[in-house]
């Protein structure tokens, strides 16, 4: 076994690199160069050959061992995987991960580029693949695709060694000789999964953010010069449920005497939380708008945690604007610390900044479904590096009528795969609760009920009545002219377009009135603030009137005397409701004004959802009649074939084929030299939004620092991202490529296009208002 003799063009002389030293000591310098000499508090130790994993840290100057590197990596892979039963699996695959990284031409290259910010760029994921293939079997794709990404199965297969292999492999022992072990023996994979294919293919999900983020933590620990990864302690999860019990109990002091309201939702809460110590499993909560759902399903998922050994909650909701806010209760409950809040689409796998990627390390986390089921069926790591989270964890699926159907069978698939093979308790919690029973993908699967009497539930939390404007079809200048009739009103339309041509109708026949404007057009900051007035004036009783577009319908807390809701499904004229005479404080009914504009027409995503709707409701018949939902669902379903839809189909075909790619960015049509077909891509929402980051509502200039702290790209940044989200405004990447917006876009990254600064006007009352936006978007 011999050195490898790496030519340095800055330093003019040759480097011998081949043994791994302790990663407490350091290499030493001459003018910034490495001279091959090892020292130990300014004394020369020994001299030695080197095989590095990393360049040295700019905090430390260190270099990082290959082999403290790979074992680090291990044994917290091993840590993350243990509670699905993959321990062995991903100590191995972390083990091996980096092996190629000992080739001298890997080694040479590494010592060439160090300190100029450019990559390597050859391959080194190859030969650790290749090391484990015949005992990890089809979990050696974690390796091949921990940079990349996760591809599909048959590159794995096709694998061969390369001319250089042998001898970087002997190097590789050389320093890491444990792995020899790892050449033969009996299989690393757990027996189920080599069985039933959807459930190896979840399992390789895990296994992979396992290995992504162990990686990912050990190298951010040696960049931001760290003796030890950063990992959170396990959460005492009793004290974090006597934390919320008592602070929820001076919450409630706090609202003075009780109202009947207010005694129902105490009922409630009591009841669902008595159930928490059951078995884990799949449970549903189906409870009216306005009952303290979000209260009740937090309560049960803390207590069941608690009682059963899970590790921490994880709340996904539709929309952004529920994330703001409850974030912002549960950190009131549970404590700054215990929440992460976690919505932004804004990932990106450059090599700096995938390192500041989410991990969801935390007791308790809010996040979105467009972020959990993109990220649990994508395949970056960047994104995937936090799906071993779910494993023992109780996972809350708040407003789970919002789910897109076209993706249901995938998405339970995935849910029922997770409750039953990898410690996940599911909670289904909303007002509106679909029939997923009746789909063939949940037929066997038990659903255990949290309220005994939804019906009687429902009949003592009725608050409003509805009122139908279909036939003849109002223009919105007409509504806009009923909406300035009323002190207090809220006006829910179906897309941004819609939602300012409506705000400026009504603004224009009252100037003088408080006229407020809602959409994701809008920088989380700036909603929140929005957000903020509204609840103030409707706390004094003062004239507001409010237009929006269906972010605010689902869980935002607000309480109007009247809201007029576009036409639009059953499930979403409910939720719509539940922001009627909320608290129950009208001496009537509150009012619910559903109509059909003949100038803003139903859109194409809702038609079949609205056709159902027109066939079951109208007058008499109202949505929140729990039998009238479930028929509706079972008509839905049955009349758009979901369980045979050809995109569910496809998805799980090439799931079932270990074929990633296909699943997350589409597959390729056969036998033709056609791209990849996106329609039947994994995508929770078809737009593919690009986040553009506003620098200009904050008129601190906060946002402008924290960007240019990200193109430096020093130090940590996943706190400079988590604090970017709040400026980030979700444009459809169609909209974002028009030659005119793109030129109101900067990349903050170069070559990258998933993050821009916005560089156009930023208007205080709708944000991001440029022409080209398409008017068919949803949020």
């Amino acid at each position: 076994m011999r050195p490898c003799p790496v030519w340095s063009a800055r330093s003019g002389y040759s480097i011998w690199v081949f043994v791994v030293v302790p990663a407490h000591w350091s290499t030493g310098f001459v003018g910034g160069r490495l001279y091959g000499r090892v020292v130990r508090r300014g004394r020369a130790i020994r001299k030695g050959l080197f095989v590095w994993a990393h360049s040295p840290s700019t905090t430390t100057g260190r270099w990082h061992s290959l082999a403290d590197h790979v074992r680090s990596t291990s044994e917290l892979a091993r840590s993350f995987a243990n509670s699905f039963g993959a321990g062995d699996l991903a100590a191995a695959l972390g083990l091996v991960h980096d092996a190629g990284k000992a080739s001298c031409a890997w080694q040479t290259k590494l010592a060439e580029v160090s300190g100029t910010g450019e990559k390597v760029g050859i391959n080194h994921k190859n030969l650790g693949a290749l090391l484990v293939r015949n005992r990890a079997q089809a979990a050696a794709m974690a390796v091949l695709g921990h940079h990349g990404g996760l591809d599909r199965v048959q590159k794995l297969v096709n694998l061969i060694h390369g001319p250089d292999d042998v001898e970087a492999l002997e190097r590789f022992f050389g320093v890491v000789p444990e792995a020899r072990a790892l050449r033969d023996g009996p299989s690393l994979l757990p027996e189920a999964w080599g069985e039933l294919m959807l459930l190896g293919e979840m399992g390789i999900r895990l296994v992979f953010s396992a290995l992504v983020d162990a990686d990912h933590l050990d190298t951010a620990a040696h960049a931001e010069g760290l003796s030890r990864p950063r990992v959170a302690p396990p959460t005492d999860m009793n004290e974090l449920v006597r934390r919320f019990e008592h602070n929820r109990a001076a919450l409630l002091a706090d609202r003075g005497e009780p109202s009947d309201v207010d005694r129902v939702r105490v009922g409630l809460y009591e009841d669902v939380v008595r159930r928490a110590m059951r078995e884990p499993g799949v449970y549903r909560l189906p409870a009216p708008t306005g009952s303290g759902k979000t209260m009740t399903a937090a309560g049960f998922a803390l207590h069941h945690a608690a009682r059963r050994g899970k590790a921490r909650v994880i709340v996904a909701v539709p929309f952004t604007t529920i994330t703001e806010q409850n974030a912002g209760v549960y950190r009131h409950l549970l404590g700054e610390q215990a929440v992460l809040e976690h919505h932004s689409n804004a990932e990106l796998d450059d090599r700096r900044l995938r390192l500041a990627a989410e991990n969801w390390d935390a007791p308790f986390v809010v996040t979105t479904t467009v972020q959990l089921f993109d990220s649990l069926f994508g395949r970056r790591p960047a994104r995937s590096r936090k799906l071993h989270r779910l494993a023992n964890a109780v996972v809350v699926l708040d407003e789970v009528q919002a789910l897109p159907v076209p993706l249901l069978v995938p998405i339970l698939d995935g849910l029922r795969l997770l409750s039953q093979h990898f410690g996940t308790t599911v909670l289904l919690a909303s007002a509106t609760q679909p029939s997923f029973e009746h789909l063939a993908v949940w037929k066997t699967l038990e659903i255990t009920p949290l309220v005994d009497d939804p019906v009687e539930l429902f009949t003592r939390l009725k608050r409003a009545r509805y009122e139908w404007q279909l036939k003849p079809r109002p223009t919105l200048e007409q509504i806009a002219a009923q909406i300035c009739e009323q002190r207090q009103a809220l006006a829910i339309v179906n897309t941004v377009g819609h939602a300012r041509t409506l705000y400026r109708l009504v603004a224009e026949r009252k100037p003088d009135a408080e006229v407020v404007h809602l959409s994701t057009r809008m920088c989380p900051r700036h909603r929140e603030h929005v957000l903020t007035r509204i609840r103030a004036l409707l706390a004094e009783d003062k004239p507001v009137l409010v237009v929006s577009t269906q972010l605010v319908e689902a869980g935002v807390d607000v309480d109007f005397p009247v809201v007029f809701r576009a036409l639009a499904p059953a499930e979403s004229l409910q939720q719509a409701a539940g922001r009627a005479n909320r608290e129950g404080k009208l001496p009537g009914l509150g009012r619910v004004v559903v109509f059909d504009a003949s100038d803003a027409p139903v859109p194409e995503f809702y038609r079949a959802g609205v056709a159902k709707t027109l066939a079951l409701f109208g007058p008499g018949r109202d949505p929140d009649d729990p039998a009238l939902l479930a028929e509706y669902y079972q008509r839905l379903y049955t009349g758009l074939n979901v369980d045979e839809a050809r995109r569910g189909a496809a998805i799980q075909d090439n799931r079932a084929e270990l074929d990633f790619r296909a699943v997350a960015d589409g597959p390729k049509p056969t036998g033709t030299g056609a791209g990849r077909d996106r329609r039947l891509a994994f995508r929770m929402i078809d737009e593919d939004p690009v986040s553009v980051i506003v620098t200009t509502w904050d008129e601190q200039g906060r946002a402008t620092e924290l960007v240019r702290q990200l193109r430096i790209g020093v130090g940590p940044l996943r706190g400079v991202l988590r604090e970017l989200r709040g400026y980030m405004v979700p444009l459809p990447r169609a909209v974002a490529s028009a030659p005119d917006v793109r030129a109101l876009c900067r990349p903050v990254i170069d070559g990258h296009d998933e993050l821009w600064e916005w560089r156009g006007d930023y208007d205080p009352q709708v944000g991001v208002d440029e022409r080209a936006i398409g008017e068919e978007t949803v949020w």
